[in-house]
């Protein structure tokens, strides 16, 4: 095993959308971990005086905005051997601030109630990494959660370029909150290499991230990627310690909760060794179905299973 660093840089980030035909930043083997570093926001977002602010996220804002909104992502990553059909794993190994600040927008016509705020509103929100907290600006101190909003691996080739706001098969803005370090991702592969991209650094984040941003930031992450030939994924999934997560992305909410909730019927029966119908039930004792956000076009409902009710071996 091997270890990688890739900084954020304009030639290393792609601003507001994936491609599967956009050229990798780095290759690296299966199991190799890579340290990668994001930037987070567009000029309107950075702090005052006083703030800590990348030099990388001037230079990004420099070389000029997107025509359409999005995340700044850094990637891809090829990882070797990794071809469509096979699963990439992506253990999150560790997760860390880059800057003291970050920042949370909200508008008209964004949201999970778009036409009840008429004006524009920003919030520059001071982050202490050696306490871990962040600061409201009543003064409520909240603990810092930090993850990655974004994580994804390269769409079908034959979608063409798409936004990354939109959560999908591939991933992407999954804004899962449950995703710190310590976790793991699967996402099916899609493309030779897989490429996988990230961004989108959140602080900390409420499942449902209401107000269409949470704290967003920089944010260093270390993973782990490793390709898996016979998973079979057809959706996202992903582990705690202690739970199993699948996942469900889609305009209608009980969309979301349909898909999450099938494949996690499928998981708990074939991890248990039990028939789907006690596997459906079991999903209603003990499973929990939960809103991950509503406010990327393509919404999101996880479900959580706690592994030690399942596994049998």
């Amino acid at each position: 095993m091997t270890h990688a660093t890739l900084k954020a840089s304009t030639k290393t980030c792609h601003w507001g959308f994936f491609d599967a035909t956009l050229p990798h930043a780095v290759t690296i083997s299966s199991g190799d971990e890579i340290v990668i570093d994001s930037i987070s926001g567009g000029p309107k977002n950075l702090p005052g005086d006083g703030f800590h602010v990348p030099p990388e996220l001037l230079e990004m804002h420099a070389a000029g905005e997107p025509a359409s909104p999005g995340h700044i992502l850094t990637g891809p990553v090829a990882v070797s051997g990794a071809m469509p059909g096979d699963v990439l794993q992506v253990d999150i190994l560790d997760v860390s601030l880059r800057q003291d600040w970050g920042f949370n927008y909200l508008g008209p016509l964004k949201g999970t109630l778009p036409g009840d705020f008429p004006n524009h509103h920003q919030t520059i929100i001071p982050l202490d990494a050696e306490r871990g907290v962040a600061t409201l600006p009543w003064g409520l101190e909240l603990k810092l959660a930090p993850f990655f909003g974004v994580m994804g691996v390269a769409p079908p080739p034959a979608w063409g370029r798409i936004s990354t706001i939109e959560p999908r098969v591939h991933g992407g803005n999954i804004d899962n909150k449950e995703l710190v370090a310590g976790t793991t991702l699967f996402l099916p592969v899609f493309a030779e290499g897989a490429l996988f991209s990230c961004g989108d650094g959140h602080g900390a984040q409420g499942d449902g991230e209401v107000c269409v941003t949470a704290i967003e930031t920089a944010l260093q992450g270390r993973f782990r990627l490793s390709v898996l030939k016979s998973r079979g994924l057809s959706y996202p999934q992903a582990e705690t310690p202690t739970h199993y997560i699948t996942m469900g992305m889609n305009p209608d909410l009980d969309r979301c909760a349909e898909m999450a909730l099938r494949d996690m019927i499928t998981l708990v029966s074939q991890r248990a060794g039990i028939s789907r119908e006690d596997a459906y039930m079991l999903c209603s004792l003990a499973g929990d179905l939960r809103i991950t956000q509503t406010v990327n076009r393509e919404k999101g409902v996880h479900m959580m299973m706690a592994k030690h009710l399942i596994d049998t071996h």
